[in-house]
């Protein structure tokens, strides 16, 4: 077996031990290094070799969940809508948010790698609505902010979701509080 092949089995079996123990974990962000490599049945090294860091594992079984979810929603529908940009991004940041509540542990787990490592290059779809609804009125690099700051709130506000409701009264598992929510932080920045 090659190298590269050999590399991939290792990835997936690291993928699918992260995956498993973060679902299954009451804190998620306590999973180690060592207990990965332990389910997969690989050198904790591996994890170093395959994906830089432990975070980087995380996340990627995060995208991978991700992007399984986003297949399902109705992305499509709402991105060739003929709704306004504003709208568009209610509704994406909404079916976002929603999948992020219902993933909690691995959201718990990643934020703070979404915060402080993410490739900011590659920035979401709201940049592109963000900039669509301005029209000109804003720089590049000011719809470019507003579409970071859009998307680093919620994932701030869901990790803290249980101190939003407690403190603030906003229960983000109830999808009409949800929904007023994201609409309350789209039109805050998107007058």
């Amino acid at each position: 077996m090659k190298k590269d092949q050999k590399t991939e089995i290792t990835r997936r079996k690291l993928l699918d031990a992260c995956d498993q123990l973060i679902s299954s974990s009451e804190e998620p962000m306590k999973v180690t290094s060592r207990q990965i490599a332990a389910e997969s049945g690989v050198q904790a090294a591996m994890i170093n070799y395959c994906f830089g860091s432990r975070e980087r594992l995380i996340y990627e079984v995060f995208l991978r969940k991700y992007e399984n979810a986003m297949q399902d929603a109705d992305i499509l529908t709402v991105i060739n809508s003929s709704k306004s940009p504003k709208d568009k991004l209610k509704d994406l940041h909404f079916i976002i948010a929603s999948f992020l509540v219902n993933n909690y542990s691995f959201t718990k787990a990643i934020t703070g790698f979404v915060l402080f490592d993410r490739d900011l290059s590659k920035e979401s779809f709201s940049y592109g609505l963000v900039k669509e609804h301005f029209n000109g009125k804003k720089t590049d690099t000011e719809c470019r902010m507003i579409a970071y700051e859009l998307s680093t709130m919620m994932q701030l506000v869901v990790f803290r979701y249980e101190d939003m409701r407690e403190h603030m009264g906003l229960d983000l598992e109830d999808e009409d509080q949800l929904r007023k929510y994201i609409d309350m932080r789209v039109d805050l920045l998107l007058p």
